[in-house]
């Protein structure tokens, strides 16, 4: 198969994980909050592993191969970085979303129900790991994709839970939480297909691509999860799963990659 169709095979894994994480919710399986805030720090911590051993670091090292210079190729991470984080955060700014616990964001749209709020803000969050996938596929180094696409899935399980359970606890019923979060999983084959593509199209968007990619997810790290990990008095529990994300993310990147 060509880079581009693994990458649509590579959302397509992540969307099942986030589905799959939502079994659960079916059967009645509730959640504490301090084991929402660890799952959500172990998320934290598999994302920000990726950005950098996955994402930023080979971007560099394609940057430097392209451009002949270390330090061009820091420029465009960096460059690429700041895009990246800056979509998210336009993203943010244009779209009506709503997050349970810090309320409404972006522009206000009059008569959208709260479910589809809700719905559009776990996308933004969900669009730049589907691109990650995609973009370490396109490049054509099959093992730096998987070692993403496991990753990026391992952390959509507990993920896929958290959004059903909020869910559940907010009323809707086990069936239709789980077919929100199931929902929210789909723009991740979304973002892989078109990371994909563009990275394959042209091999000299490959360090803008990743690095792109890495801002992104860094931004929804900063911007929505450590936030929502520290709210609630379970950062110590955040914290040490951020710490074990990180490492698990690392010694896959390192044994797969």
């Amino acid at each position: 198969m060509g880079p581009v169709v693994w990458g649509l095979v590579g959302g397509c894994v992540a969307f099942l994980a986030t589905t799959a994480g939502a079994i659960p919710v079916l059967f009645g399986r509730k959640m504490s909050q301090r084991m929402n805030d660890t799952l959500l720090g172990f998320a934290a911590g598999v994302m920000l592993s990726a950005s950098y051993f996955s994402l930023i670091l080979p971007g560099i090292d394609a940057g430097a191969e392209a451009f002949g210079s270390l330090t061009a190729a820091a420029l465009v991470a960096g460059a690429g970085i700041a895009l990246g984080a800056g979509f998210v955060a336009w993203l943010n700014a244009v779209l009506p979303h709503e997050h349970f616990f810090s309320g409404r964001e972006g522009a206000e749209v009059a008569g959208l129900g709260r479910i589809w709020l809700f719905v559009i803000a776990i996308t933004i969050h969900n669009f730049p790991e589907g691109m990650s996938i995609g973009v370490a596929f396109g490049g054509g180094d099959l093992s730096n994709g998987v070692s993403v696409m496991t990753g990026i899935s391992l952390q959509d399980l507990p993920e896929g839970l958290a959004v059903a359970v909020a869910l559940t606890g907010r009323g809707y019923s086990p069936w239709r939480a789980f077919g929100v979060a199931a929902l929210t999983g789909l723009v991740e084959p979304i973002g892989a297909l078109l990371g994909a593509t563009a990275v394959a199209i042209s091999s000299g968007l490959l360090p803008w691509g990743l690095t792109f990619a890495a801002g992104a997810m860094l931004y929804i790290i900063s911007h929505e999860i450590l936030p929502e990990t520290h709210r609630n008095g379970h950062q110590d529990r955040a914290t040490a799963g951020l710490i074990f994300g990180l490492i698990l993310m690392m010694v896959l990147d390192v044994t797969l990659g």
